[in-house]
């Protein structure tokens, strides 16, 4: 590895701002952040080169800001939501619960503004089906897009440029996303892996109705900050006095989205979206990996979504002042928003404890009041007639000061403990399925202790619910899809297992039986198949419900894996890989593991579940979809049973 991935790249980090009268500042198009001076007897200048730069960029442009007139409101805080997230969907019962889900929102981040529904990475590449159709094939997603809209939520749907191995559709790609976009009546698209979607895709967009944002993964190009309204900004390092976002400096209605996806804190993201008036993405689940926010940040993030209600006005104005007023000395900083001639300070504490000033401004009629908490702060005259505004300011705190002749509305201080929330995903209880006598087509495996060498693509899912980057800056290939090796010391107790998969004619036989009909049908194909072939078309409720009608199970991972390696099992054509009882949960994900591989491989892109022959160590992570979608033509299972006595 060729740079150490625990400090931000050359890439990530905040331009310096030229503070020369005749420098040429168009090497600030492209920043991230513009770095602030440590001195601040520099910050006059800085201010001025910044307000110089922008001036010259809009007139370069011939900026109009036009297509931010056609958008109504602000979406400061943003969730990614992975669409089956159990907070969000009811995997037994098979139904989405928004309404909880965003109970819960307003009960830990105070609300969301808008949701990211994330639909297809990491299971997309599992069959044919392309991005488009694991949209297209949940039947009740404009009903949740809907559900989503009147609780004042803005739903964006996310486009996977890469996915060009699977299905192709009829038209472009653009004019799928409009298709999309207008079927779904969602409020924009994020742009996965990409930071602008310019031209045709622009155009699609604003041919289904105006208003419609795209959102960038990354750094928004000058030139697209015109038509692309919103961004994220995903890993960038600020400096140490706090620095302006350039794209927000350019335009003040842009919004960007602080994100570090694996960080345990979040609290330099808020302090910069803090500052410069802009929101956070709210990402505890990435794709299948539980990195929950804290209760210091959630709480900090709530008191932010209070003033941000309140004041959005303030926070789009032109007249905006970084690093405002400050005291003389410290770690206390601050931005002043004017709107309507009535300022408000936006402060953050990046330091230890402070009592003391925050703020050395002009005399103004009222009471200088702290909205975040409502407490009245202390005013100090100085000799130069201005006053010196302040009080006790924990470390990492934020404030938003106002002078104002009405009551204080009084809040609980943003604290909270600032440890991580681990969550350990939970193996489901397996199935205990005792034989007496072996059934034809079943082998035995003794039992013993084993040591497996499990191998696996890491991505970023991991396997069995670790986070695979902890504090990581961006992972970049090879790491980000290397293998990964597992050493998994297991004791199996003597069980017996199928020598070939369950066969559609079996499972036919099952439903004749049974009239078995699972909670959601669609994409339910079992049984109607070639009666020789591998039934497919199931998930793992159904794998389950034939299992214990014959009086069966499904085999473990670690039952499979030890059974094939030992060259017991036969694969029916065509390959299919094979799901085992491997349930987890983390109360936010379900996945299960497949092993075997399938014949299905999509090519393109190493974003693409695995598919292809598997040797046995193999081991794929497959996140439980709802709605069916989780049966696929490249799925299906074999059975196992307990075998008592010798062994156990």
């Amino acid at each position: 590895m060729s740079f150490n991935p625990y400090v931000p790249r050359p890439i990530d980090r905040p331009t310096d701002v030229p503070l020369g009268a005749r420098v040429d500042l168009t090497s600030l198009d492209e920043a991230k952040i513009f770095a602030a001076p440590d001195d601040p007897a520099d910050w006059p200048a800085w201010r001025e080169q910044l307000a110089r730069w922008r001036a010259d960029a809009r007139a370069r442009l011939a900026y109009t800001g036009s297509h931010y007139d056609e958008i109504t409101g602000d979406c400061f805080t943003v969730c990614l939501a992975w669409l089956w997230d159990e907070t969000l969907y009811d995997h037994d019962r098979g139904v989405f619960t928004v309404e909880e889900f965003l109970q819960a929102a307003r009960r830990d981040f105070g609300g969301f503004d808008g949701v990211v529904l994330w639909h297809a990475y990491p299971v997309i590449g599992l069959d044919e089906r392309n991005q488009f159709d694991w949209y297209r094939d949940v039947p009740e997603l404009p009903e949740v897009v809907r559900r989503f809209q009147a609780a004042g939520v803005r739903v964006f749907v996310d486009y996977n440029p890469w996915d060009t191995g699977t299905r192709r559709e009829p038209g472009a790609d653009a004019e799928e996303v409009g298709a999309l976009a207008a079927t779904l009546g969602v409020d924009g698209v994020f742009l996965d892996t990409l930071k602008e979607g310019a031209g045709e895709l622009r155009k699609a967009l604003d041919a289904v109705r105006p208003g419609l944002v795209l959102e960038g993964e990354s750094r928004v190009p000058l030139a697209r900050i015109e038509d692309h309204a919103m961004s994220w900004a995903q890993w960038f390092a600020d400096s140490e006095v706090p620095g302006v976002l350039r794209a927000k400096w350019f335009e003040r209605r842009h919004i960007l989205h602080h994100t570090r996806r694996w960080h345990r804190s979040h609290l330099d993201e808020l302090h910069s979206a803090w500052l410069n008036g802009c929101g956070v993405l709210v990402w505890e689940s990435v794709f299948g990996v539980w990195v929950g926010w804290n209760d210091r940040d959630k709480a900090v993030l709530r008191a932010m979504r209070r003033v941000q209600a309140s004041h959005a006005a303030w926070l789009r104005a032109e007249d905006w002042v970084p690093l405002a007023d400050h005291a003389g000395s410290g770690p206390v900083y601050a931005s002043r928003w004017t709107h309507d001639d009535q300022p408000l300070w936006t402060v953050v504490n990046r330091g230890d404890d402070h009592d003391g000033p925050w703020l050395l401004t002009d005399p103004r009629p009222g009471r200088f009041v702290d909205l975040v908490t409502g407490a009245e702060l202390t005013v100090t005259g100085t000799a130069d007639g201005r006053v010196a505004v302040g009080g006790p300011l924990p470390a990492g705190a934020i404030a938003a000061v106002v002078a104002t002749d009405g009551p204080g509305e009084r809040h609980e201080p943003p604290v909270g403990d600032p440890s991580f929330p681990a969550r350990a995903a939970v193996r489901a209880r397996v199935p205990w399925a005792p034989l007496a006598a072996l059934p034809d087509g079943m082998v035995v495996v003794d039992g013993g202790r084993h040591e497996l060498t499990v191998r696996h693509r890491v991505r970023e899912t991991g396997l069995y619910g670790e986070a695979p980057y902890v504090d990581e800056w961006k992972p970049l290939p090879p790491r980000l899809h290397h293998t990964g090796t597992l050493r998994r010391p297991v004791r199996l107790g003597r069980f017996a297992i199928d020598t070939h998969e369950v066969t559609h004619g079996q499972y036919a036989g099952f439903l004749a039986a049974t009239g078995y009909r699972p909670v959601r049908p669609e994409r339910f194909t079992a049984g109607q198949g070639p009666a020789d072939a591998p039934v497919t078309g199931v998930d793992l409720a159904d794998a389950r419900a034939y299992a214990d009608w014959a009086g069966l199970r499904l085999p473990t991972e670690d039952e499979w894996q030890v059974a094939a390696e030992a060259g017991l099992l036969t694969r029916r054509d065509p390959l299919v890989w094979n799901l085992t009882e491997s349930e987890h949960s983390d109360g936010r994900t379900r996945f299960v593991i497949l092993k075997g591989g399938c014949a299905y491989r999509a090519e393109g892109s190493d974003w693409y579940l695995d598919g292809g022959p598997q040797p046995p160590e193999v081991s794929v992570k497959l996140l439980l979809t709802g709605a069916g979608l989780t049966r696929s033509a490249s799925i299906g299972f074999r059975c196992a049973a307990d075998l008592p006595g010798e062994g156990r």
